[in-house]
């Protein structure tokens, strides 16, 4: 299911499909999002993929249970890279155990916040066929620290149809699958539905493959974690394959827009146009799938730290899962320099910081005495110039910002690249200022010290790291949680 925020978003960018769009397009309604939001990223942005199991309507044929009330049956966060070459699908469980932050009700009242609750009741607060996209983000924004740009939701007959528009999806299952593997209460255990191997499915047989539990692994939601990052890379795959052209992408772009719900700020096809443009160059190796850190807690699952907060902080700073600096700061800064982006001798991602002809104030954001003068004396030494050091009005800041005036962006972001993981913040007064958090005193770079890029050990976390799946890995490879 979430493989339609990629999709639809590709599809977008043929201008002349857009009118069709614009006639699908439906939008939840922005003021249930919550005011009290993670600051905007340094480049990359995020993207928040549900996919709703509502039996409402024309899904109640297709998903084989009562009720409906709009439930989360799975979740992806998609982090576009700065560079716009990088992307990385995070699977966040339905069944982890999570805070949820008051969220609106369609009556207009606010809940009160939840602690300690399975991630998918989010989406169900409220109790709507369409379900709730706003909580959930909030939800997503609480938990990762990461500011959502986009949510999209797509149901059941939504992906069906998707998957059927672009003539089906390969897929591979590590043994064979029964009637009564899908459907447990079913009281025998029927004839094979899905055989070993690999084999191609679409519309219901999709939707059956996504949704299995049963039959593999230990039959829980997170179990089918893998085969359902396997999936999401094979129709990725699969439209990539076909070609950009109206008799392939006129049908895909109906099928996904008639069901699916989107934020405001997708809710035209000129904007989804806009936004396509950032995934063009994205291809299948640098497409990356992981999943969450967790353990199982009884029945349920436990977010586990500090590995989840590492995932989210090499997000916050763009880095890639092999450990790359995905930013774009500086090919934004070659260019800016010379027109050209590919001057000899331009500094890498990985060359050392420059300064020169960057003014910053320092203010110490902690506890810690003379962390603002530590700082300092190493930016100096990279070339900056530091107009004052102070205390911060707060200090209980956890992630170092970056904040700068007006025509002063590129400027920030390398000073952004001396203090790893931090976060950058346009403000509407002049002058460049750098407030440190705990993430820099607990590492910071010694005084006088050239700084470079964080090491891949430092970011994303290596268990994480390792299980990652690439768009194009072979669809019978890796396909449980093990």
């Amino acid at each position: 299911m979430a493989a339609v925020s990629f999709l639809v978003l590709l599809v977008a960018c043929t201008g002349w499909i857009y009118l069709k769009l614009n006639g699908n397009i439906t939008t939840f309604g922005a003021d249930g999002v919550s005011g009290d939001r993670p600051a905007a990223g340094a480049g990359g942005s995020n993207v928040l993929v549900i996919g709703s199991d509502s039996r409402s309507g024309g899904n109640s044929r297709l998903g084989g249970g009562e009720g409906d009330v709009g439930r989360s049956d799975t979740a992806f966060l998609l982090h576009i890279y700065g560079d716009s070459r990088h992307a990385v699908a995070v699977s966040l469980p339905r069944d982890a155990l999570v805070d949820i932050p008051p969220c609106k009700l369609p009556d207009g009242n606010w809940t009160a916040a939840q602690t300690d609750v399975m991630f998918n009741t989010a989406f169900s607060v409220g109790d709507t066929a369409k379900g709730n996209p706003a909580c959930t983000q909030n939800t997503v924004e609480k938990l990762t620290g990461l500011r959502v740009d986009h949510t999209v939701v797509v149901d059941f007959q939504g992906f069906s149809k998707m998957t059927s528009a672009v003539g089906g999806v390969s897929v591979c299952l590590p043994k064979d699958v029964y009637q009564g593997d899908l459907d447990p209460n079913r009281g025998s255990r029927g004839k094979v539905i899905f055989p070993k191997g690999l084999q191609t499915v679409s519309g219901q047989k999709a939707l059956d493959y996504v949704r299995l539990r049963h039959g593999i692994g230990d039959g829980s939601d997170i179990g089918r974690i893998k085969r359902q990052q396997a999936f999401v890379a094979g129709l990725i795959k699969k439209v990539k394959s076909e070609g950009v052209n109206p008799a392939t992408l006129l049908p895909l772009a109906n099928a996904a827009t008639e069901s699916m719900t989107v934020d405001p700020g997708l809710g035209t096809a000129n904007k989804l146009m806009a936004f396509a443009m950032s995934l063009k160059d994205i291809d299948l190796h640098n497409t990356k799938f992981v999943t969450l850190p967790w353990r199982y807690q009884g029945a349920r699952v436990a977010v586990v730290h500090p590995q989840a907060d590492a995932l989210w902080a090499a997000l916050r700073a763009d880095r890639t899962v092999d450990g790359k600096d995905a930013s774009g700061t500086s090919q934004h800064a070659r260019k800016a320099g010379d027109g050209k982006g590919d001057a000899p001798g331009a500094p890498s991602p990985d060359a050392s910081v420059s300064g020169a002809g960057i003014s910053v104030a320092v203010y110490n954001g902690t506890t810690v005495t003379g962390l603002a003068a530590r700082a300092a004396a190493g930016l100096k030494t990279a070339g900056f110039t530091v107009t004052g050091t102070a205390t911060a009005a707060a200090q209980d800041h956890a992630t170092t910002v970056v904040t700068y005036g007006p025509g002063q962006a590129d400027q920030a972001h390398a000073l952004a690249r001396f203090f790893p993981g931090a976060e950058v913040q346009q403000a509407t007064a002049p002058g460049i200022s750098v407030t440190l958090g705990r993430s820099y005193a607990d590492h910071p770079e010694p005084p006088g010290a050239s700084p470079s890029s964080p090491s891949f050990s430092d970011d994303m976390p290596p268990h994480v790291a390792d299980k990652a799946r690439s768009a194009d890995d072979s669809p019978c490879s890796d396909l449980s949680y093990g």
